[in-house]
């Protein structure tokens, strides 16, 4: 796994109040390409309704700082709330990327809602379907990939630059770990895909990688420095930020 710790590139966080869930734009720090991970498409349960103020938000963050959208990243399939990239994608352009065992979820979420034919469960609905240990470029920002999972089968971390985007695999101390009851989950996976991250390059030396990751209290998102010693992993150096909203 390539760690680029001199690499730092900015983050923006966007709060939806509604599922708790917090997205990301990911600017490289050398051009105005940027990237947004796990977009928010907002849904009034009650009515069914479905509104894009969240995704808007994101774009016209993106279109104010006169930025380049060349990725949509999904970190998992998320079970609280509806992707917006297919909006984004239309609005801003981009790339929509997921773990390749997106087709595992399909599959089984597929017979669950008894989904015909006209469903595919191929990934055809993304424009890449990452494997462990792909890579992918954000103008001169590299983003490699690792994947973790245990929360769902197609969960994925992204490390770009200094920072790692865990997604649900991990969270501040406050929330612990992900769930693994979800179809295709299981705790000994997750177990593994948290050894795996912890054990990240400078993780275990010096600690200086930027674990971006949500709050489950206080819905902000943070940056997290695990301990050098893996037998107390509770993190270390945390940085709390507001989220936009």
């Amino acid at each position: 796994m390539h760690v680029d710790l001199n690499t730092k590139p900015a983050v923006e966080a966007f709060f939806d109040p509604v599922s708790s869930t917090i997205s990301y734009v990911v600017q490289d720090p050398a051009s105005n390409a940027c990237a947004v991970v796990d977009s928010v498409l907002d849904l009034d349960y009650a009515s069914g309704r479905i509104k894009t103020e969240s995704a808007d938000r994101m774009i016209a963050f993106i279109k104010d700082n006169d930025l380049d959208l060349q990725w949509i990243i999904e970190t998992h399939v998320h079970a609280d709330h509806l992707s917006a990239a297919p909006y984004l994608q239309q609005r801003a352009g981009g790339k929509i990327g997921i773990g390749h065992n997106i087709t595992v979820v399909q599959e089984v979420f597929g017979k669950v809602f008894n989904e015909g034919t006209e469903f595919q469960r191929d990934g055809s609905q993304f424009d890449a379907l990452f494997s462990d240990g792909d890579s992918f470029h954000i103008g001169q920002l590299r983003g490699d990939v690792m994947h973790t999972p245990g929360h769902t089968p197609a969960c994925m971390t992204h490390v770009m630059g200094d920072a790692a985007f865990v997604g649900d695999t991990l969270f501040m101390p406050d929330g612990g770990s992900a769930r693994c009851d979800f179809p295709g989950g299981s705790a000994e996976e997750l177990y593994d895909s948290i050894q795996r991250i912890l054990a990240l390059p400078d993780v275990r030396s010096r600690g200086r990688l930027r674990f971006v990751m949500r709050s489950l209290r206080t819905f902000t998102w943070a940056t997290a420095r695990p301990r050098p010693s893996l037998s107390n992993s509770a993190p270390r150096g945390m940085h709390s930020f507001p989220c936009q909203s």
